[in-house]
């Protein structure tokens, strides 16, 4: 990988084993990658990069303008999300079991016990975004492995800060982030499909994104969608 200095904007540049130049933009703050084919030189790509400059410098605007979460204090009328909606949170003290109820009035109730730490709060509800997102993405996979003909021996939850999911061919293994959770359904299915067709080809080449057009037409809309979304305080990014 290297390093371009365009017209004040940082462009990193890798070399892949693909037909065409792809140009990227990704939150949180706009940075710039661009992929060429391996016998592209620094300035041929700094020409094709020097062309697409319009575009780039409106979809760093996009990324700088972004909404954005201020840290959570898990306090009633406080916004979170699920599943690409936005909930105003309800906390609720009792000796009832402790968890979480979409309501469709009360929007997400946190039933939780007298006296529960802001700590507490935090893991309850981490743990049943948790529960739902491996309930979701269960079924994602589940639905394309019959399409595909490939098979995931493995499959974990994880918060990353660097990407929404990767996957270890090797091992037929994918991590999805947890922030998945927040997003719309369609965008944790993309991200699951995403990382099953490296299963098939590893790199980010023009057969990976003719298979990925295949089955899912609009993965690019997708793409844009979640990367549109609001960013959560730690700002996640693809």
């Amino acid at each position: 990988m290297s390093h371009l200095k365009i017209a004040e904007i940082d462009v990193e540049i890798v070399r892949k084993d693909i037909k065409n130049i792809h140009f990227g933009v990704y939150p949180p703050h706009g940075r710039v990658r661009v992929a060429v084919p391996v016998n592209v030189n620094d300035e041929a790509a700094r020409i094709a990069v020097i062309s697409k400059l319009g575009w780039i410098r409106r979809q760093i605007r996009v990324f700088q303008n972004q909404e954005r979460q201020s840290e959570r204090e898990y306090i009633s009328r406080e916004s979170h999300y699920y599943l690409g909606k936005r909930y105003l949170l309800s906390i609720e003290e009792g000796k009832e079991k402790q968890g979480i109820t979409i309501h469709k009035s009360k929007g997400m109730i946190l039933s939780v016990r007298p006296g529960s730490t802001t700590e507490k709060k935090e893991k309850i509800l981490t743990e049943w975004y948790r529960s739902e997102l491996k309930k979701i993405v269960t079924t994602s996979i589940k639905k394309w492995e019959a399409i595909l003909g490939v098979t995931v021996n493995a499959f974990v939850i994880r918060k990353m800060k660097t990407r929404w999911g990767s996957c270890n061919p090797k091992t037929g293994r994918i991590l999805i982030n947890l922030e998945m959770i927040k997003k719309p359904e369609h965008c944790i299915d993309y991200i699951v499909l995403h990382e099953m067709v490296h299963l098939i080809e590893k790199r980010h080449n023009d057969r990976f994104c003719d298979i990925l057009t295949r089955h899912m037409p609009r993965w690019q809309m997708y793409r844009n969608e979640l990367n549109a979304a609001p960013l959560g305080h730690d700002e996640w990014k693809e």
